[in-house]
């Protein structure tokens, strides 16, 4: 894990500004969006020609691997699933990345999809990777045992064991039991949004932002993926320049391309179903239970009654570190309130986010539908 990803000892600041980060890690934010995507079009396209595509997933035997003491899981009929957002540097992924390739990789966006009983409304709750955590005692794919560690980054999770470790410490994290698993690369994202044909949004003032390679005006776009990804991965062009700002961008963008799924009508076109499903099933890692076509289908077919306007998008409550800007630290009366609702299958409360370190760009982002 690079020195940007763990905090600094010794290292304090002022004010409310975060340091630039590298390139290297700026397009990881879109990563997990496009897993939202995948759970939006795996209804609509994970099901065509399944026998032909599921060679091209891959899937983590979760539940093998975090034996019997986790969370029970909710007697609702809710689901909770934790979207990760990889960024290995790995073929095509270094060029959209940038930086030095190397061999590890990180999940630096993390979001818990809770679907409510019925499939017809969703709350989605990013957690910021700069948020200073206790991790538990994790092993990753190969067995290999890591310590529990106090005052980390919790992106630090997946980089030290992988997705067990980062379920892990989500489900030590919130009490809750993550039913599945999302995880999604840099090209993936980026070839959704082009084989949508672009995703419109409005922004209502101008973005520019050199290291995202992002400059659009206010109004009206219909975003092809470079631009999509240059856009959920700005954040020094907005609100208060930091990750939690950034969040909000991927909040507002999640919505539109759930929108541009629904007008397009993908069934109606062979072609672009068949792209939209061989992109989809290429650029995720799933949990076992979703490891073929078919389960897949079957679960995001369940997600299709899910309109835009029925998601609840929310960021677990976080305070800026007084002792250093480039951390946030948890709100935990406030967390447990979410996490509370979330269990007892219900939309967060008002009262869980008020007042809470927000990085003021939650307006930038529109819709174009009136």
């Amino acid at each position: 894990m690079s020195a940007e990803s763990t905090p600094e000892p010794g290292h304090r600041g002022k004010g409310r500004r975060r340091k630039p980060r590298s390139t290297r890690r700026k397009a990881l934010l879109a990563t997990a969006w496009a897993a939202a995507g995948v759970v939006v079009l795996g209804g609509a396209g994970a099901g065509y020609v399944y026998f032909k595509l599921n060679g091209n997933l891959t899937s983590i035997d979760i539940n093998q691997l975090l034996g019997a003491h986790r969370p029970a899981k909710g007697a609702t009929g809710s689901e909770n699933i934790l979207v990760l957002g990889s960024d290995t540097r790995a073929g095509a992924n270094r060029r959209l990345g940038g930086g030095a390739a190397d061999s590890g990789a990180r999940a630096d966006t993390a979001m818990i999809v809770h679907v409510h009983k019925g499939h017809k409304k969703a709350t989605v709750v990013s957690i910021p990777r700069d948020t200073l955590i206790d991790r538990p005692a994790c092993a990753d794919t190969k067995g290999n045992t890591y310590p529990a560690a106090q005052g980390v980054m919790f992106n630090s999770a997946y980089a030290t064991g992988g997705a067990p470790c980062a379920v892990k410490t989500v489900e030590s994290l919130t009490g809750l039991r993550m039913d599945h698993y999302l995880e999604v690369d840099f090209t993936g994202f980026q070839r959704l949004i082009d084989d949508l044909g672009g995703v419109p949004v409005t922004t209502t003032r101008a973005i520019h932002d050199p290291q995202s390679h992002l400059n659009l005006p206010a109004g009206t776009h219909t975003l092809d993926g470079t631009q999509a990804l240059g856009l959920v991965r700005t954040r020094h062009g907005v609100g208060d320049g930091s990750d939690l700002g950034r969040i909000q961008l991927q909040q507002a963008f999640v919505k539109a391309l759930m929108d541009r799924v629904k007008d397009i009508g993908v069934l109606s076109n062979p072609k672009r179903l068949y792209d939209l499903a061989d992109t989809a099933t290429r650029s995720v890692t799933t949990d076992s239970d979703l490891g073929s076509v078919n389960s897949l289908a079957d679960f995001a077919g369940g997600l299709k009654g899910i309109k835009s306007s029925h998601v609840q998008m929310v960021t677990m409550p976080v305070r800026y570190d007084p002792a250093d800007p480039n951390r946030v630290l948890l709100e935990p009366g406030k967390a447990a309130q979410v996490w509370k609702a979330l269990k007892e299958d219900r939309q967060v409360p008002a009262t869980a986010t008020a007042d809470a370190a927000t990085g003021r760009a939650g307006k930038v982002i529109g819709t174009p539908r009136g």
